[in-house]
């Protein structure tokens, strides 16, 4: 089974990584990894913690000579901010210099502060902040990288783009080659595949920047060169759309989740929202009509594009920061301000890709399984040809 964790703080010496289960043989590029982590840090809106980092994956443990060798992989990623914080977050008390501290006792509405404080029965909230900071998603980015990867051996390619940013939303579908360059891009500024709505989502982000306020959005993941049959309709828990779900709401700041149409299906009739099911006798392959369904029918995927939307609540931290009560003394305060960013989609959407890539690299292998990437390519190989003599 393919399982992954990550540790460390915001602010910490590094974050950790581990992903277990990955098959040997796998060419492993430190190239792309860095990309996907380059992609993450990108989009109008970012604020100046990436001006100090730039994310660079550390592997410790099994990859050797470019390629995985079957056993867990550990990355480490340096926080270089982690210099300015060691007077502040050491390990051991005896090194806690109390004049340098930066407390958290006024929460933020809307972030853990306040709930991970109770939980946690910490008077000082700095210490839920710095883990439940987006900054751990770095690592989560890079895991991704890794099942992104082992996806791409099958000719699977997980990528996003953003269809939201406040009340501007782009009004057409995108096209998988549109996303595909977007992706390639070397600049990127809020990672819309329509150049008008894009400059119309910056003046969303402009007014934000004037005001001190932050915005949200939707992304959209879309993963291509699926094919039918992974996930299960047999348990509520092996159902790929609820593990689709899961994995899409774990991301910081993301409240909801929805695959295909499923909004606009809501409010019409059956007639106009099942995709009619087709059949080409030359290259002996079902498909679909349209793809409302957004490519998982009955928790399994049924070869479409998969088609996953996150919706991300503007962030937490505000320039103009909003009502909260001090900690300490329970009086009325003005919640606490960290260095922060105003508008996340496009990164939101990279780790996205990331969080989809892995929940599919573990349904891959549930169902083809193998040792060595050569077992793996065999038994998918086989199931391909049972799929063309159905």
């Amino acid at each position: 089974m393919l399982r992954f964790e990550t540790a460390g703080e915001s602010h910490g010496e590094c974050l950790v990584a581990t992903l277990t289960g990955l098959p040997a043989g796998i060419p492993i590029s430190l190239d792309y990894l860095n990309r996907q982590l380059w992609r993450r840090q990108q989009g109008y809106g970012r604020g100046g913690r990436m001006k100090i980092e730039t994310d660079r994956v550390h592997i410790v443990s099994g990859v050797r000579s470019s390629q995985t060798i079957g056993s867990p992989i550990a990355i480490l990623l340096e926080n270089k901010d982690w210099k300015n914080w060691t007077d502040i977050l050491p390990v051991e008390e005896k090194d806690l210099n109390t004049e340098k501290a930066k407390p958290v006792s006024r929460p933020r509405p809307g972030h853990a502060d306040l709930a991970g404080a109770l939980k946690y029965n910490f008077a000082d909230a700095r210490y839920i902040l710095e883990r439940a900071s987006a900054r751990e998603t770095t690592a989560r980015v890079a895991l991704g990288g890794l099942a992104k990867t082992f996806l791409r051996q099958f000719d699977i390619e997980v990528l996003s783009h953003v269809i939201g940013v406040g009340s501007v939303r782009l009004q057409r579908p995108a096209e998988w080659g549109e996303i595909v360059a977007l992706s390639e891009r070397d600049t990127v500024l809020l990672g819309c595949v329509d150049a008008e709505t894009e400059q119309r989502m910056k003046e969303v982000v402009d007014h934000a920047y004037r005001t001190g306020d932050t915005s949200g959005g939707i992304f959209e993941v879309v993963a291509h060169g699926l094919p039918p049959g992974l996930g299960s309709h047999a348990t509520w828990d092996s159902r790929l759309d609820g593990r689709l779900a899961q994995a899409i709401v774990s991301i910081q700041a993301v409240k909801g989740a929805e695959i295909g149409h499923a909004e606009e299906g809501s409010m019409a009739y059956g007639s106009t929202v099942q995709d009619t099911i087709h059949y080409k006798k030359e290259e002996r392959r079902f498909y679909r009509g349209s793809n409302r369904a957004g490519g998982l029918e009955g928790g399994m995927t049924n070869g479409e594009d998969l088609l996953v939307r996150g919706f991300l609540k503007p962030i937490s931290t505000l320039r103009r920061p909003l009502e909260s009560v001090d900690l300490t003394t329970r009086e009325p305060a003005i919640a606490a301000y960290e260095r922060s960013d105003v508008a996340v989609v496009p990164a939101a959407g990279v780790i996205g890709e990331a969080m989809v890539a892995l929940v599919l690299a573990q349904a891959f292998l549930e169902k083809f399984g193998g040792d060595s990437l050569g077992e793996v390519r065999r038994n998918y190989e086989g199931y391909l040809e049972q799929i063309r003599r159905f």
